[in-house]
Parts: C-alpha cells; sequence; structure tokens
C-alpha cells in the first residue's frame, strides 16, 4: 500500500513539474520586420501608433493574450489602434475563424479584426506563434515585438503590456521584446496540454 502511494505521488509530481515546464516554454520567436510592411494589407490611422496581434483562431493560450489586450487598450486611450489578426490556413471558410476569441477581441474598443487567409499577413509580420504582438510607431517603425502575456494562457501584470502601454504613452520603455507564449500559427488542429482537441 505504501509502495503504491509513493507511486501515486511520484507520478504526480512528475505530472505537475511537465505542466509547468509547458505553461513556462515559450514558443518559436517571431521575426518581425523593422519597418511596417508597404504590402499588408492591415489598416493603420494616420499619425497613431498601430498594435498588431497575430492569433490562431483555436489556440487555448490565446484567451489570455485577448484579455490582456483588453487591458492594454483601455491604458492607451485612443492614442493607438489595434488590429488582431487571425490566420486561416488554405481550405478553411471564414467561419473557422470566427471562434469565440474572435467574438471577445471584436468587443475591444479601438481593436479592429481580420480574417488572414493563408496566412499572408503572418509571414509577411515574420510571426510564428499565436500571441505575437508588435508595436509600430506613427511612422511605421517597429518599437516592441513579442507576447503580452507572462507564460502559457496566463492572465496578469506582465513586461509585454506594460512595455506597450510606456511606448504608447510616454515613448520610452526598458523592454522591447518578450517571449511568445502560445500556439503555432501553422497548424490549424491544436491541441491543449491536455489533449484536447480545439
Amino acid at each position: 500500500m505504501i509502495g503504491i502511494a509513493i507511486i501515486w505521488i511520484s507520478a504526480t509530481g512528475a505530472g505537475l513539474g511537465v505542466m509547468l515546464n509547458y505553461d513556462a516554454a515559450p514558443a518559436a520567436p517571431g521575426t518581425p520586420p523593422s519597418m511596417w510592411p508597404t504590402e499588408s494589407k492591415i489598416p493603420r490611422v494616420a499619425g497613431l501608433p498601430t498594435i498588431v496581434v497575430m492569433a490562431h483562431p483555436h489556440c487555448p493560450c490565446t484567451k489570455a493574450t485577448i484579455g490582456e489586450l483588453a487591458l492594454l487598450m483601455a491604458h492607451v486611450q485612443n492614442r493607438a489602434t489595434a488590429a488582431v489578426v487571425f490566420v486561416r490556413p488554405a481550405g478553411f471558410q471564414e467561419q473557422w475563424a470566427e471562434t469565440d476569441l474572435w467574438q471577445s477581441a471584436k468587443e475591444i474598443p479601438g481593436v479592429i479584426v481580420l480574417s488572414d487567409a493563408n496566412g499572408v499577413e503572418a509571414s509577411r509580420f515574420g510571426a510564428q506563434a499565436s500571441g505575437q504582438t508588435m508595436l509600430y510607431d506613427a511612422d511605421g517603425k517597429l518599437q516592441f515585438s513579442g507576447g503580452i502575456t507572462a507564460s502559457r494562457g496566463h492572465s496578469g501584470d506582465n513586461p509585454g503590456r506594460s512595455s506597450i502601454v510606456s511606448l504608447v504613452n510616454t515613448g520610452a520603455t526598458e523592454t522591447t521584446a518578450t517571449s511568445v507564449f502560445g500556439c503555432s500559427l501553422h497548424n490549424p488542429a491544436v491541441k491543449s496540454f491536455h489533449g484536447e482537441s480545439r
């Protein structure tokens, strides 16, 4: 009986360790261009910085990113615009991208939501993972690139959100890049850590 208990405790501890490592493991880093890509169809407002969030519409981790974006936009109030770009692979209908994440993003004041057929915009911005967030200033120069969550699927204060707010409101920050925690933008059938298809 004691042996079984020891095995169970060991297995539980190992599983918890794997989950914690997964939560803290960043995704593949993006390589956004230093200047706004002229061929991009994402709308910009003259004289204002633009925040771009690349997202997978079925990534469970991205719910936290959308929540952080809502907080971010509340702190920059009309001093920046934002676009959440949901990647839609070839062969998938428009409705495939219109998930609860899409609806949540649409409800954020100052945010537009776009469907990125075949991941064209994601490629233009060098994004690899859902949650990749970039801030371009009014002149189209990259000011920040990274994630706006501290770990995978977790909300709360984090350097990414703080940096963007500081850049928009004061023009300065100590951090211009952070890790991204999200699913691959190039995998249509993402799964949560628990193996549940999304």
